[in-house]
């Protein structure tokens, strides 16, 4: 395959090109740049931006994979791939503080997370109300009907962290990357692709699509819809040391009623409390990035500040900051990720439905298995674009 890539592109500007550069897009450019690949990276916005769907200091890491047990061989390899990342760059990027999956043992987190545990023999813990009450005060409103699930492997990544040492392997790679380059459309032509930006095209034999929320624009055919989904950091009524990261992992917990708090406890040295609510279908709205008003109001906090002093009592209702994240979901909660009708000379990944990123750098892998025309280590059939075409 490599040969015919650069026999049929002798004038090209690169074997590859990486179009959008957030966390898949970045670890993809590392990963094909790993393997010898003549490569470019570009992005609209530069890399670790705000724009997108990467960034917020923090991200959940676990494996398992309520969303698809399917998930969970990508997440364990994901974290193979972030020890490599950071030894590569010698840079901390993922804690292996723990994660707890919390709520009624018949509700979509624990029985997800159970069966996705099942399924791979991962190593986790059942905690019934008085045992999780004194393992982790914080949810110290837990109902008495209520289990919590405590995975050891799971933990944090950061995610700003992250996209800078995956290009910056990828540039230690010879990767070369074209920041603040907006791609404006892709042509599929005999022997590759063009990629037209304002200044001139650029000429590839295989282009990778890890827009985010962009993607429809490139491929207009897939049925994804942008959510606008607020990230807000809240502080202790009083100084509380049940609220530290140490006493506070990283958790989901459904709450009767279907809603569901995600977050962790304060990073050393700080004292915000990140928490959020997931969405659900119910309390974020569709948006059009390119017309987003990313201004911040107290809809973005008030349906999860009704809900905190009962769930987590001692917890500030009023945010001490809001950021908004857009991310593209699809119809069915899973990702596109795979060659566009087949057709070699695309690679097309997003969808991430907001759980995406504890899977970048294993995502990244397999992309490029499916660049370099290689079966994925991590098979991932349930996520082919092709099944909306």
């Amino acid at each position: 395959m490599r040969s015919e890539m650069r026999a049929s592109q002798a004038d090209a500007d690169a074997e590859v090109a990486v179009v959008g550069l957030g966390a898949w897009g970045a670890c993809a450019l590392w990963q094909i740049a790993a393997r010898g690949f003549d490569v470019i990276g570009i992005d609209r916005y530069g890399t670790a931006n705000v724009h997108g769907s990467s960034h917020g200091e923090s991200r959940m890491f676990r494996t398992a994979c309520l969303e698809h047990p399917g998930l969970v061989p990508l997440a364990r390899r994901s974290g193979e791939l972030w020890a490599d990342l950071e030894r590569q760059t010698a840079t901390r990027l993922l804690a292996r503080t723990g994660a707890m999956l919390i709520g009624p043992p018949d509700g979509r987190i624990v029985a997800g997370a159970l069966a996705a545990a099942r399924e791979h023999g991962l190593d986790v813990e059942v905690l019934d109300p008085p045992r999780m009450r004194a393992r982790v005060p914080a949810h110290d409103g837990l109902p008495a009907d209520h289990v919590g699930i405590v995975e050891p492997a799971g933990g944090l990544t950061a995610p700003e962290a992250t996209i800078d040492a995956a290009v910056t392997a990828a540039r230690a790679a010879g990767a070369r990357v074209f920041a603040d380059t907006r791609v404006t459309s892709i042509e599929l032509v005999d022997d590759g692709a063009v990629l037209h930006t304002a200044l001139r095209p650029i000429r590839v034999a295989r282009v990778v699509v890890a827009v985010g929320p962009w993607l429809s624009q490139f491929v207009p055919d897939l049925p994804l819809e942008v959510v606008r989904m607020p990230t807000t950091w809240f502080t202790p009524v009083t100084p509380d040391p049940r609220f530290t990261l140490e006493r506070l992992p990283v958790f989901m917990r459904e709450l009767d009623g279907g809603d569901v708090i995600w977050g962790h406890g304060s990073l050393p040295g700080a004292r915000e409390l990140k928490l959020g609510l997931e969405d659900g279908g119910r309390h974020f709205r569709v948006v059009d990035p390119e017309t987003l008003d990313r201004s911040v109001s107290p809809a973005d906090w008030s349906a999860l500040a009704e809900l905190l002093p009962a769930a987590i009592p001692g917890v500030s209702a009023l945010p001490t900051r809001v950021t908004g994240n857009i991310y593209a979901r699809t119809p069915d909660g899973q990702f596109v990720l795979g060659r566009l009708r087949g057709d070699p000379r695309m690679v097309v990944a997003g969808g991430c439905g907001g759980h995406g990123f504890k899977h970048a750098t294993g995502v990244g892998e397999v992309i490029a298995d499916l660049v370099q025309d290689k079966e994925p280590r991590s098979p991932l059939a349930f996520a082919d674009p092709d099944r909306f075409l």
